[in-house]
């Protein structure tokens, strides 16, 4: 069977907290998972990631990625991504979106995404499955409070896989809200 649910870590382990999703990836990768599920840690290979979402396999994409909204650190949430409407970016920004594209190392879920689009690709539907970082500096280790964050992850990737279910049956679209009230009492805020 092939996987049809891919969960991407993403981030830079030399930046301290900017590894969360890459450590997420390797907790999981020790997790005995269905075989419609793959989970990969893509660290900063950003255009890697978008090349294999452009062949539209994946009805369900999870980003593990540190990323801030203004909350505490530590603060871990699922937000579905929106997916570009349309491929071309407006009149006169082509040359500054190609040369956003051109950072492969640096490549943010947003620019992953807008250059699937840009590719023709369809990613399906998006989780991004964040965490508030501490500290972005040069280090190779979370702070303690992503560290201890990250368990909280496992647990909302893993909650989410049993929403989504396998392939033979229909998948509804998941509403993150179901997941984030079922969260809430954690102690981390989604």
């Amino acid at each position: 069977m092939r996987p049809t649910v891919l969960v991407a870590g993403v981030g830079n382990i030399f930046l301290g907290d900017d590894g969360f999703g890459v450590e997420v990836a390797r907790r999981l990768s020790e997790v005995d998972m269905p075989d419609w599920v793959r989970v990969a840690d893509y660290g900063i290979r950003g255009l890697h990631l978008a090349y294999d979402l452009v062949g539209g396999e994946y009805d369900l994409t999870i980003l593990a990625d540190a990323t801030s909204r203004d909350e505490p650190p530590g603060t871990v949430y699922v937000v579905e991504l929106d997916t570009p409407a349309q491929a071309n970016p407006p009149a006169g920004e082509e040359t500054a979106a190609a040369a956003r594209f051109l950072d492969a190392h640096g490549m943010q879920p947003d620019v992953v995404l807008n250059l699937v689009a840009m590719l023709g690709g369809e990613p399906g539907q998006v989780l991004l499955v964040g965490c508030e970082p501490a500290a972005l500096e040069h280090r190779m280790s979370l702070s303690p409070v992503v560290e201890r964050a990250v368990d909280v992850a496992v647990r909302a990737v893993l909650d989410l896989l049993d929403e989504h279910g396998p392939p033979s049956e229909t998948h509804p679209v998941i509403e993150t809200h179901s997941v984030i009230e079922r969260h809430s009492g954690i102690g981390n805020r989604w």
